[in-house]
């Protein structure tokens, strides 16, 4: 499947890091990871003792009943360090044994969505991207509901 999984928007991790300001204008917390928090910049767990900004994000550009703000890890520096971003990290343990995928449409909106597990990735990605009626898809953690990462057509 010919994927690509978006990175956080620069502007975003440049206002984070730098100025200290989140995607509501509030100023960002830092912190130490305990160790296993979810790094959005670099697609895997925390070890512990990294330094992280824990911040509230919009993965969304558009208003809407669907724009939603929650909270996101990065590390608190600049990393050499590159996530593959063609294929989905669930091998990595960044999502851990389940995970949701929400199809949205190019307005926006929900179209579907599925609690899954790394086993019926696949399968579940590609009968979302399948449809003409979807423009993207949304991974998140389950128990929270927190943003993981967005996935694109390739």
């Amino acid at each position: 499947m010919n994927i690509k999984i978006a990175p956080l928007p620069t502007d975003f991790i440049h206002r984070a890091r730098t100025l200290g300001i989140d995607d509501q204008g509030q100023p960002v917390k830092r912190l130490r990871a305990e160790g296993g928090e979810p790094c959005r910049d670099v697609l895997r767990r925390a070890n512990p003792g990294e330094e992280l900004i824990l911040a509230s994000f919009s993965p969304f550009t558009k208003s809407g009943p669907y724009k939603e703000f929650g909270p996101v890890f990065l590390l608190a520096n600049e990393s050499d360090e590159q996530a593959d971003r063609s294929s989905f990290p669930t091998g990595s343990g960044y999502l851990r044994e389940r995970f949701v995928l929400r199809a949205y449409s190019q307005e926006e909106s929900i179209v579907d969505a599925v609690m899954l597990t790394p086993a019926d990735f696949d399968a579940t990605l590609e009968k979302f991207l399948a449809s003409p009626d979807v423009a993207f898809v949304h991974a998140r953690f389950p128990t929270y509901g927190c943003f993981a990462c967005r996935i694109d057509r390739a």
